[in-house]
C-alpha cells in the first residue's frame, strides 16, 4: 500500500493484480514523506534495484488509535501499522479526513477465475497440492476476494478499479491523471514459478467453475465478468 502524498493518491494493494510490481513501480515517484509498506527482503531488494522508494512511515499516527489500539500498545507493546493489503475502510481512520477526500483512491481487480488459478499456484508452488475443489473447499481460495479492500459497507470505496486484463492501456491512464513525470513501467517482482500455463478454462471443471462463481459473485456481478 502507499499513500503518496507528493501526488496526491492511495493505492489499494489487491492479490494477484501485479500488486507488488506496482508497488515498486509507484514507490519510484514517492518521497520522504510519503507512506509505503514493507515488502518482503527478496521485493525490497528489487525495489532497491529499480532505484524505489524503501518501506517507509508506515506506523499509524498516534493521534488516529482507538481504545483498542491503545491496550494493544499499553499492554503487548505494538505499534498499529499500515500494512501490505489494508482495507480501504482502515486507511480511511488512519487518515485525515482531507487525505481521503480529496486524494485520488485507486486498486486493481482481476477476473475471478483466472485470479483463483495464479492463488493456487502461488499458494502452492510446488507438489504435493491439493486439488482445486479441495482448496476451495478448505477456504483458501476464499482469500484471495480483493471485494473487502476497496469496499467499505459493501459499497465501492476508491476513486477507480482498474482492470489487470487491461494493465498496459491502464497504466498509460494512471501515469496520465497522476501527471508523473514519466510512464509508470513494471518490474518483475518476485514470485511462484507456475509451469501449468494452461487456460483457467482449460483447468477448471464445470463444478469448480460454479464454485468460483458463486465465491466471488460480488466482484463477478459489479465487473461483469464473463467466464
Amino acid at each position: 500500500m502507499i499513500i503518496s502524498h507528493k501526488h496526491r493518491f492511495i493505492f489499494i494493494k489487491t492479490e494477484k493484480t501485479a500488486g507488488t510490481s506496482l508497488e515498486i513501480a509507484l514507490s519510484s515517484f514517492c518521497d520522504d514523506s510519503d507512506i509505503i509498506t514493507p515488502l518482503v527482503p527478496e521485493d525490497e531488494a528489487v525495489r532497491q534495484s529499480v532505484s524505489g522508494q524503501a518501506a517507509r512511515n508506515f506506523y499509524v499516527p498516534f493521534g488516529k488509535y482507538s481504545f483498542r489500539k491503545w491496550g494493544k500498545l499499553l499492554i503487548k507493546g505494538q505499534r498499529t501499522k499500515f500494512y501490505n493489503h489494508i482495507t480501504a475502510k482502515e486507511i480511511k481512520n488512519f487518515v485525515d479526513e482531507d487525505v481521503w477526500t480529496n486524494y485520488f483512491k485507486f486498486c486493481f481487480e482481476r477476473n475471478p477465475w483466472d485470479k483463483l488459478i495464479s492463488w493456487y499456484y502461488w499458494r502452492y508452488k510446488t507438489e504435493p497440492r491439493p486439488t482445486i475443489s479441495e482448496f476451495i473447499d478448505s477456504g483458501e481460495a476464499a482469500k484471495v476476494s480483493a471485494y473487502p479492500l476497496y469496499t467499505i459497507d459493501d459499497q465501492v470505496a476508491v476513486d477507480k478499479v482498474f482492470m489487470y486484463e487491461r494493465m498496459e492501456e491502464e497504466l498509460n491512464e494512471l501515469s496520465s491523471h497522476l501527471n508523473l513525470p514519466y510512464q509508470l513501467i513494471l518490474p518483475k517482482a518476485n514470485g511462484g514459478v507456475r509451469r501449468d500455463k494452461r487456460h483457467y478454462k482449460d483447468v477448471l471443471t464445470s463444478k469448480e467453475r460454479g464454485a468460483v462463481a458463486n465465491l466471488f459473485r460480488r466482484e463477478i456481478k459489479l465487473f461483469g465478468y464473463k467466464y
